[in-house]
């Protein structure tokens, strides 16, 4: 007569009721405390005065120059910085060559290096006592204290973004869809727009979406390049840091409510660009599952 031993398994972590309950409090209370709270005091204090003190303050020359310098800067620095990371993430995983993990390297500067340190490194660059500042002075071209600085110290911060974000799907993928595309008479840009970037478009919107969203925010490099020329170099960080100097908290407020709904915005559609990728794949892998079948037997 056999017998049957049952084994009791051991308790995880996460079936102690309590403890489950206990974590999730606690990252609730810490959540609430570190990122609702300061959303909700600067609603509470731009709108402290009244809607007529919040819109005139948006209504001020000064404002409407860093929100406009703000977006300008987003609008030439995040499409770069798109290309170069589709570009790089591209050669980095469907070709081999020398030096591919120096331009890894390269590409993961930026999150090393604190923005202060690049501004001043632009400064020795692109200064009047910098490596090419006589030469641009000579033919009057001003790179700091210009759009141009403010451009490039907002491009060096952000081009990580999109690269990180498609790399490892990229890797992921593999490269047999690009071999057999070429493989059929596609040439390299059709097999890039028509399989290739298909296939990380998702993933493509999500690094444009923290790209853009940090490119806004950004206020290290770009305060040691731009000057901090009031109404011309400002951009709405950096007014905001010289609104609270002024002691006019309540234009400070208001003007960071703006940069507030962009972090809202950004978050909404960070979550919508996950669900969207991750239905992605699940259809994916069904296809894959689908095709692998035997005939007639069905999962």
């Amino acid at each position: 007569m056999s017998q049957t031993t049952s084994r009791k398994k051991p308790p995880r972590v996460g079936d102690n009721p309590l403890f489950r309950r206990s974590l999730i409090g606690i990252v609730l209370v810490l959540g609430a405390l570190l990122i609702l709270a300061p959303l909700i005091i600067i609603g509470v204090e731009a709108f402290s005065k009244g809607w007529q003190v919040y819109i005139g303050t948006l209504n001020h020359p000064d404002t409407r120059h860093a929100i406009m310098l703000t977006v300008t800067t987003a609008l030439i620095a995040v499409p770069l910085n798109t290309i170069f990371g589709v570009a790089a993430a591209w050669a980095i995983t469907k070709f081999d060559f020398r030096g591919k993990r120096l331009l890894l390297v390269i590409i993961e500067i930026p999150f090393s290096v604190s923005p202060i340190v690049a501004g001043v490194a632009y400064l020795f660059v692109y200064g009047l006592q910098g490596l090419f500042g006589p030469l641009l002075d000579a033919y009057d071209v001003k790179i700091l204290f210009a759009l141009p600085g403010i451009v490039i110290a907002s491009m060096f911060v952000t081009a990580p973004f999109v690269a990180r974000e498609l790399i490892p799907l990229m890797q992921a993928q593999g490269r047999d869809l690009e071999e057999a595309s070429t493989s059929l008479g596609a040439s390299g840009w059709r097999t890039f727009f028509s399989v290739t970037l298909p296939n990380v478009k998702w993933a493509l919107l999500y690094g444009v979406v923290l790209c853009n969203a940090r490119v806004m925010g950004e206020f290290g490099a770009v305060s040691i390049v731009s000057g901090n020329i009031r109404g011309q170099t400002n951009t709405l960080p950096l007014h905001i840091e010289l609104l609270y100097h002024d002691y006019q908290a309540t234009g400070a407020f208001a003007s960071a409510s703006i940069l507030a709904v962009i972090a809202v915005f950004t978050i909404i559609a960070k979550v919508a660009l996950e669900r969207q990728g991750a239905g992605r794949r699940m259809k994916t892998a069904e296809t894959v599952t689908a095709a692998a079948a035997p005939q007639g037997i069905r999962p």
